[in-house]
């Protein structure tokens, strides 16, 4: 059962959706039925305890025994897809998933016994799924938030407003994870202690690098874990709410928690067993980023990234096409550029003049929206390179944005985004360069295409003057006319642009004809 987005309306009755978040601890199955307003109201929630990361985190592979539980619980699942009425399905994989060495295989068995096809996702789109699930529920109105989500594998530590994440942090820290460290016979707790330590200086090293002196407005906690000590919280300190656990309360439940032995807390805290072991790290992990952070308390809300794939389903719903988050992935793009020290005008302004001629143009290469931000992203980062040196920078720029994953762009997107960047000087996309050989048929296709047209807006501002202020192209068969709009004659850039249109030339199989050098 795929994701199907497109031909589908909200006028009568709305659709019913699902969610399966494949986590380290458990996989979740939520099923809801979408509002006309966006939101969604679930229907049906079940949690099995599949703790997928016991396996990986010690031996970097899903055993036997456990893939045949995994693959049964999709059974299952499928069953209640059945019985709902469902529509259209989303499953993610996350930490255990993305490490398995026999992923693959795991993911083959599992659709061919449900047809569900699992989507491996990073700790990039995890947070920015995350952050969509929060600001649905919680007042991130100019407010600048800290999100923590605690899972069986890693912690996303995202520092958010109510529009866009700001930056994320994803750590190998999760509770599955550390309660392996914390369970060794010799020197454990040694070693639990000092990468826990090291993982929040560097959360609080970046959130500086941020924010500064900024204060946090608010605090939200998400994951299972999480939830369980807002519960805890209530019923140890017979507290009317379970969705906030302040500083002071914290502290105490982790001495509590340290205190008391696994059955004890199975018995007197009524803690599952899946959930009583690993909480004990989770709370200890939750409470040194609250005093790194100087935070006074932890909103729980009680969402989490099932819900957040199911605000994306209904996204996609609503757009009729493939949605992609264009203001967060352009944030994300913007932030990394300035990382690198990007000169943010020329990178602006030959994004502005790409997504022209890319609009102008659009009959003959028959792109759509997912592959105009792309080349908006790649227009705006194709100069990062020269952080490193200016010498050969392209290839530095193709490197730099690979290693830098943008906040709303899948792994293969972010491929794509890289090579459009690595030729947009120099030499045109050959299969002889490896990291472009080894993307598929139709990416390549894809990457030549945007390269080309991202060659010419890169000559229209090759002096860094910003001088053409717009392009206009027209077709007249064999050739396009570049008719550009700006201050003065704009000579050179004219002849900048006569003297890259090889690539694009190529491409299209047209000519290129620059107006007052037509003769």
């Amino acid at each position: 059962m795929k994701l199907s987005p497109t031909n589908v309306t909200f006028i009568g009755a709305v659709p019913t959706i699902a969610a399966i978040d494949v986590g380290s601890n458990a996989i979740r199955l939520a099923i809801a039925n979408a509002n006309t307003d966006g939101g969604y109201q679930i229907v049906y929630s079940v949690r099995e305890s599949v703790r997928l990361g016991q396996d990986v985190f010690t031996k970097g592979t899903i055993s036997a025994h456990t893939i045949d539980r995994t693959v049964q619980t999709f059974i299952d699942f499928k069953q209640k897809l059945g019985e709902h009425g469902v529509s259209h399905v989303k499953a993610v994989g996350t930490s255990a998933l993305r490490e398995a060495t026999n992923r693959d295989g795991v993911l083959q068995s599992i659709a061919k016994a449900t047809g569900i096809e699992i989507s491996i996702i990073g700790g990039e789109e995890e947070a920015r799924l995350i952050h969509q699930a929060v600001k649905k529920v919680v007042n991130l109105n100019n407010k600048v938030a800290l999100l923590i989500d605690i899972g069986g594998g890693s912690v996303e530590v995202v520092l958010a407003d109510d529009t866009t994440v700001l930056c994320t942090e994803s750590y190998s820290m999760g509770s599955v994870r550390l309660l392996k460290i914390l369970d060794e016979k010799s020197g454990g707790e040694e070693r639990f202690n000092q990468l826990v330590t090291e993982y929040v200086d560097a959360t609080q090293r970046r959130l500086e690098q941020e924010i500064g002196n900024q204060k946090i407005d608010i605090c939200v906690g998400t994951g299972g874990s999480i939830e369980s000590i807002g519960d805890l919280r209530k019923d140890l300190f017979n507290k009317n709410s379970n969705q906030k656990v302040t500083a002071e309360e914290l502290k105490t439940l982790v001495k509590k928690l340290r205190a008391t032995s696994f059955e004890e807390r199975i018995q007197d805290m009524r803690l599952r067993p899946d959930r009583a072991d690993v909480i004990v790290p989770a709370a200890i992990v939750l409470q040194k980023i609250v005093q790194q952070a100087g935070v006074e308390e932890v909103v729980i809300p009680g969402i989490g990234l099932k819900d957040g794939v199911l605000l994306e389903i209904i996204s996609q719903l609503r757009d009729h096409e493939k949605h992609i988050d264009r203001e967060q992935v352009i944030e994300s793009a913007q932030r990394l550029g300035k990382k690198y020290s990007y000169d943010e005008k020329h990178g602006s302004i030959v994004a502005k003049l790409a997504v022209q001629i890319f609009d102008q143009t659009q009959t003959f290469h028959e792109l759509a929206a997912e592959e105009r931000l792309i080349l908006e992203v790649a227009a705006l980062l194709h100069d990062v390179g020269h952080y490193v040196n200016v010498a050969n920078h392209h290839k530095h720029s193709f490197y730099l944005i690979l290693a830098s994953p943008l906040i709303g762009l899948t792994a293969l997107q972010m491929d794509v985004v890289a090579n459009v960047a690595r030729y947009h000087r120099k030499s045109a996309p050959k299969t002889q360069h490896k990291p472009y050989e080894d993307l598929a048929p139709k990416e390549r296709l894809t990457i030549s295409k945007l390269a080309a047209i991202l060659r010419l807006a890169d000559a229209l501002d090759h002096e860094h003057a910003s001088t053409v202020d717009a392009v206009e192209v027209e077709y007249k068969r064999p050739r396009f006319m570049f008719r550009l709009k700006g201050k003065g004659d704009m000579l050179l850039e004219k002849w900048a642009l006569a003297n890259k249109r090889d690539l694009f030339e190529s491409v299209f199989d047209a000519n290129v004809v620059v107006e007052d050098l037509a003769s």
